[in-house]
């Protein structure tokens, strides 16, 4: 038997020596490019559901979504990637806000917003429930009230005996506010709160209808286009952009936690396995914007820097080889080559 072992070593030897030229230098791109033809050309006879169980495809999505999501490598790099984009808008003075984002569909997203009554109306009724919004609504339009007052008392105080006047009334009505504390007048204060709110509603709703706001929210958009992007961390510090982001991400990562956000996932599985259901894998590709040649330039432009440094320390050759050892050593192939060299 020791010619047949003999044999099988030599065959070993040169299947490993063909493996590794198969991925060395300009071949390894004719086997990417022949490899990824072949795989696109079974998968265009697979239909997807076929393939894929719909409990299979949530249960992996649901995975994704758990481990990426809450991942170590994110959690430790959302706030530096924020601190380097701020330092980099900060320093921008290359390109301009316009040039970065179309006006069309800011103006179409600003439409859209301003149209949306239903919303408005359902928000603006909300607010009429909360106390302490009323007690804002009331402090506003009393803020509102004093200003005007005020710019009045100004005025008047120029006319000979009116400031004296003037003195004594406001005089009054700080006492007449003191002795409505508790009292039924402060009751009427409360309600008064309530009526300041419907009516800061009522003004809102009608400047969001009737108002140029839209225009208005455009011509401010129209101002910040021409400036330069570095213009934007005038709004904010860095500080402020790190702490928001970091916020930002802990509402994602706590939502992700909960169980209704796994039922809108597996919704969203759901739907796409309706819509996609019946696709073969390859006819999926240009769907999600690729091409057999795509994927042939993503491997080969991490592959080969991997297959050589693998070939260099010889990891690959021994994986090769460790793979493909057994079956040269199986009873079977050292009995076939018994039998030929007989």
């Amino acid at each position: 038997m020791s010619e047949p072992r003999e044999i099988a070593d030599r065959l070993l030897d040169a299947q490993v020596e063909f493996l590794l030229a198969e991925v060395t230098g300009e071949r390894f791109a004719e086997v990417i490019a022949r490899d990824v033809d072949a795989v696109i050309a079974v998968a265009d006879t697979l239909i997807f559901r076929d393939v894929v169980e719909l409990d299979h495809a949530k249960q992996t999505v649901a995975t994704i979504v758990d481990l990426i999501g809450g991942s170590p490598v994110l959690a430790d790099m959302v706030g530096v990637f924020s601190d380097s984009i701020y330092d980099h808008i900060a320093t921008n003075n290359d390109y301009t806000l316009g040039q970065v984002v179309d006006r069309e569909p800011v103006e179409a997203l600003l439409e859209k917003i301003f149209g949306m009554h239903q919303a408005q109306e359902r928000i603006l009724d909300r607010l009429t429930e909360s106390p302490l919004v009323a007690t804002v609504a009331s402090k506003f339009v009393d803020k509102l009230i004093n200003d005007f007052m005020q710019t009045n008392r100004e005025r008047a105080e120029k006319i000979p005996g009116v400031s004296s006047l003037m003195s004594f009334g406001q005089s009054a009505a700080n006492r007449a506010m003191k002795a409505a504390d508790g009292t039924f007048v402060g009751d009427l204060a409360g309600k008064g709160a309530m009526f300041a709110l419907k009516r800061t509603n009522n003004a809102i709703r009608e400047m969001l209808r009737d108002a140029p706001v839209h225009s208005a929210a455009m011509e401010f958009w129209d101002l910040h286009a021409d400036e330069p992007v570095s213009g934007l961390r005038e709004y904010l510090s860095q500080k402020d952009l790190n702490e928001l982001v970091l916020i930002c991400y802990e509402i994602a990562v706590t939502t992700r936690e909960k169980e209704y956000f796994g039922l809108l996932v597996d919704e969203c599985v759901e739907v796409f396995f309706t819509k996609y259901g019946d696709y073969t894998l390859a006819a999926m590709l240009p769907e999600l914007g690729l091409s057999g040649d795509d994927i042939a330039t993503e491997i080969l432009r991490y592959g080969p820097a991997v297959i050589e440094g693998a070939k260099r320390n010889g990891v690959l050759g021994k994986l090769i080889r460790e793979r493909l050892e057994p079956f040269y050593s199986s009873e079977v192939v050292l009995g076939i080559l018994g039998g030929a060299a007989g």
